[in-house]
């Protein structure tokens, strides 16, 4: 049975709004090795959007910038349209602390979706079902403990010796809140930073790390994911470069029914 609100996510990203700007407060609950999980944050500032009394439609594609480290405590989110027409809305997010420069910057798209012809043409890449797996059960930081991460393939491996030659980046896994709450926007957009780091995967270790521009598109409407009723998504991430101090990352978050609900792309800092 699903949890009734408040749900530790919900609690983690709520905003109240101010007269020019809103305001947050960081959770230890969804809190990193240095910061705060960067997809509570994203999520944080989706709400704020979400939440304004003059958006309209859905979220289409949302980038986060994360510019400078974010303390522990209360931020505040200047929010902003920028342009608006009939079928679309462009938003700019400031989110700063204590008056000082720029820690995160987002920019946001909701747009009116209608009807009109569909064609998925990329496969659904199956999994065994979530019940069939056992948890992922090394949780060190305080945001993995939030989530039930369940791997397909691609087990990250930390711990392991590093080998001379890269393991793969590659990895599948089943994502849910640990306490169960249903796929909304706002849980699509913290999952889509839920991927651990491919630099681990690839190394094999732990080694410092921060994303540093996060993109994520989103394929389904709030009607849609009514209509797919899920608490979890079948997740695949991989990387295509780890260069000079810098590597990508890119991944899809799947409804168990086989419907892509949101893809997702990001560069990251990495020190190894």
């Amino acid at each position: 049975m699903l949890t009734k609100t408040p749900h530790l996510f919900d609690d983690a990203t709520r905003v109240t709004a101010g007269d020019s700007r809103w305001q947050g407060r960081t959770s230890e609950d969804y809190w990193a090795f240095v910061g705060p999980f960067g997809g509570a944050t994203a999520a944080t500032v989706l709400r704020a959007l979400m939440d304004h009394p003059q958006r309209t439609g859905d979220p289409l594609a949302l980038t986060v910038n994360f510019c400078a480290p974010i303390a522990q405590g209360d931020f505040d989110l200047d929010v902003r349209m920028v342009k608006a027409n009939r079928s679309s809305q462009h938003w700019c997010v400031e989110l700063t602390q204590g008056g000082a420069d720029v820690a995160t910057l987002a920019t946001a798209v909701f747009a009116e979706r209608r009807p009109s012809w569909s064609h998925q043409p990329v496969e659904f890449p199956g999994a065994r079902p979530f019940e069939q797996i056992l948890p992922y059960s090394k949780t060190a930081a305080s945001w993995v403990k939030q989530y039930d991460f369940r791997f397909v393939e691609g087990d990250p491996g930390l711990g392991g010796a590093t080998k001379d030659v890269p393991a793969s980046a590659f990895s599948k896994l089943w994502i849910g809140d640990r306490v169960p709450r249903k796929i909304d926007a706002l849980s699509l957009m913290s999952m889509s930073d839920a991927f651990f780091a491919r630099v681990f995967h690839a190394r094999r270790e732990l080694v410092p790390f921060g994303t540093v521009s996060l993109t994520t598109y989103f394929h389904a409407d709030a009607d849609d994911l009514a209509a797919e009723d899920i608490s979890r998504v079948l997740a695949v991430a991989d990387a295509r470069i780890f260069h000079k101090s810098y590597g990508d990352q890119n991944g899809e978050l799947w409804s168990p029914n086989g419907r892509l609900l949101a893809t997702t792309t990001q560069i990251a800092y990495f020190k190894a």
